[in-house]
């Protein structure tokens, strides 16, 4: 949900820390013990580890109904990617004399207090991308007892969105072989077609079409989940206790974890190479191999 609508009128309040846009009256259809405040993030990308704010919008609803509706835009100090840009509009000259986010942490906080908090999609993506910005210019900032309302939950909730549902919608009928496999894939088939027919903005070409589907949600493997590549090509751990420290750094400081990981029966192959791979340029004889397991910490 983009916030661009406001943005003519941003500059009401230059020398604000963070731009009021409107003040009016609200009324939501339940009941405010404390304030609300519903944001939405504009950024670099979908990494909530690596990616920046770019824009944050937000309206803050009180129990007495007022509406106070705020939108500042961050420098990130780093590229926006073409495909972000796309998506958002905002470009790396839109924002290169824009204030970084670690310079108004401080009055953001303050604005969200002690607020509960709502949007479309923050539990997964908004809410973890904003905390860890503020991890990042050292201003605490913890969920604690807010409400989190995220909009796109109850729509996924009370909105079907399984095949039966896309049968419905696209086909105008029922799917009466749901969970039957030829079934399914036969009904998979008339959806894609009927899909094809009503957007024409979607690729009429298979690898426009896969890559469509990757920007949206790019396939992981099981090395993916467990390594991303830095900027000069070394390989950093994406989760566990080691999560955003790079391979060689841990095989070379702490290689009984990569003993553990070795040992471990489902080990995917290839992330088994790359961690056999690490440990021989650190520890060519792998004297850690006859080290016990550590227990997996809780990512």
């Amino acid at each position: 949900m983009r916030a661009a609508g406001y943005l003519r009128r941003r500059k009401v309040n230059v020398k604000s820390p963070y731009c009021r846009i409107a003040r009016c009256s609200v009324k939501l259809p339940f009941e405010l013990d404390r304030p609300i405040v519903f944001f939405d993030l504009e950024t670099t990308g979908l990494s909530v580890v690596s990616d920046r704010i770019v824009e944050m919008a937000a309206v803050k609803v009180t129990p007495e109904g007022s509406q106070d509706e705020r939108v500042r835009r961050f420098n990130p100090e780093m590229p926006i990617p073409p495909e972000a840009t796309k998506v958002h509009k905002i470009t790396d000259e839109d924002v290169a004399d824009e204030p970084p986010f670690r310079s108004r942490a401080k009055s953001l906080a303050k604005f969200l207090g002690t607020c509960d908090l709502a949007g479309f999609n923050i539990r997964r993506y908004d809410l973890p991308l904003l905390m860890a910005e503020f991890r990042r210019a050292g201003v605490p900032f913890e969920v604690g007892d807010r409400r989190l309302v995220d909009v796109q939950i109850i729509f996924h909730r009370e909105e079907r969105r399984d095949l039966t549902a896309a049968a419905k919608f696209y086909l105008g009928s029922e799917h009466k072989d749901a969970h039957m496999a030829l079934g399914d894939i036969r009904t998979t088939v008339a959806v894609l077609t009927a899909q094809l027919e009503k957007y024409e903005g979607l690729p009429r070409d298979i690898n426009k079409l896969h890559g469509y589907c990757d920007e949206y949600a790019p396939f992981e493997s099981e090395f993916d989940r467990w390594f991303s590549k830095a900027a000069n090509g070394a390989l950093v751990f994406r989760r566990g206790k080691h999560r955003g420290t790079p391979l060689d750094e841990v095989a070379r400081i702490t290689p009984d974890y990569l003993a553990w990981m070795i040992g471990l029966e489902d080990i995917d192959t290839e992330v088994l190479g790359a961690v056999k791979a690490a440990w021989g340029r650190h520890d060519p004889n792998q004297t850690a191999l006859e080290l016990p397991k550590e227990p997996e910490p809780t990512p």
